[in-house]
């Protein structure tokens, strides 16, 4: 069993390793977390074998990236932050209210309930839109469905768009860049145990918290009394490739198939939500000095590591894009099912009283 186990983790890696080179000699954004995604799925469909991701692997691959961004956080990444604080909860709050409205509207031409179709193009975390959607009572089936169509969609055109676009000469932060090309030495490295401990510690309570714990806790430390060695870019790939991997493990394509015309329909739904977010971010950086790459990657609606690596990769400035995201996702966590519990709630209770009426 060990042995079949490390020959499909071998497979698993050699796959997505191919599909990061060809994607990265082609120039795609992202090579290594978009070309192991496709290759990885594309392997499962012509080969019909199952790609192996442990959840080890995965977290593991979490916990480089969140390491790395993490370097990028100063004192005056949470001084610049809180400056834009309302501007972008303002904003957040109207995607939001633009997503209930569509995943509403939706259901006066499809047959579909009106839990389901919100959830699905609510912009969180997929475990999260499920687990909410299964205690308002929607079919957490269809809510899988739909947010891994939004998840694909939004990997496959928001850092193309960002790169050919927004993109800053493909340079980050000099002041970052000067930090990591730092002296530092070696030993220095024991340090990143903290934060690993962090985000082992709040995987299960936090929503994204593998990363957000190694992000966090890096970035503590880096902004005290610590001065911590750059991320080996090798390991930077690497990690990619584990999430990569890790997410193509997740798309199955009888899944979308079970999804029928409605993944198209919610295909669509996922491109609006994605032009709407860009003309927020826009407005967000035209109100407020933050750069187009920097605003708009704050407020679209793709998973946190995602739109950090995608300001990574093109210039904008991933400290306050990680900021900004997590405040949204807890946001969208925290409130937004809380919120529609109460609704769906009001209202059936109305349904109920005016039924009762004579």
């Amino acid at each position: 069993m060990l042995v079949s186990n490390f020959i499909r983790i071998i497979e698993t890696l050699l796959i997505s390793l191919i599909g990061g080179i060809i994607f990265s000699i082609l120039n795609i954004p992202l090579p290594f977390i978009l070309g192991a995604i496709c290759f990885t799925v594309i392997w499962k469909v012509f080969s019909k074998r199952d790609i192996y991701v442990s959840n080890v692997m995965k977290d593991i691959g979490f916990i480089i990236l969140g390491l790395n961004f993490g370097l990028y956080f100063t004192l005056e990444t949470f001084k610049v932050a809180s400056l834009y604080m309302i501007p972008y909860i303002i904003f957040t709050f109207i995607l939001i209210g633009f997503c209930i409205v569509l995943g509403y509207m939706i259901t006066k031409w499809v047959k579909i309930d009106k839990v389901s179709s919100i959830f699905s193009c609510i912009p969180g975390g997929l475990s999260e839109m499920v687990i909410a959607s299964e205690s308002l009572g929607g079919k957490s089936s269809y809510v899988a469905i739909f947010q891994t169509i939004r998840l694909i969609t939004v990997l496959s055109t928001v850092p193309l768009l960002m790169t050919h676009f927004f993109s800053i000469n493909n340079q980050v932060n000099p002041e970052v860049g000067e930090t990591l090309q730092a002296n530092i030495p070696l030993v220095h490295y024991v340090w990143f145990i903290i934060p690993i401990i962090i985000s082992l510690l709040i995987k299960n309570k936090l929503p994204a918290g593998i990363i957000i714990g190694s992000l966090v806790g890096t970035a503590i430390l880096n902004i005290g009394f610590v001065q911590l060695p750059p991320v080996p870019e090798r390991f930077m790939y690497f990690g990619q490739l584990l999430v990569g991997a890790s997410i193509g493990k997740n798309i199955s394509v009888e899944d979308l198939k079970r999804g029928g015309t409605y993944s198209v329909i919610y295909f669509g739904i996922s491109l609006l939500i994605i032009v709407f977010s860009i003309i927020l971010g826009m407005l967000l950086g035209f109100f407020t000095p933050l750069n187009y790459a920097t605003s708009i990657l704050s407020i679209a609606p793709g998973g946190l590591f995602e739109m950090v690596l995608t300001a990574y990769a093109i210039g904008g400035d991933p400290a306050i894009v990680s900021a900004l995201q997590l405040i949204r996702i807890l946001m969208i966590v925290l409130i937004v099912p809380s919120f529609l519990k109460w609704l769906f709630t009001r209202k059936f209770k109305k349904q109920i009283q005016s039924q009762e009426l004579p």
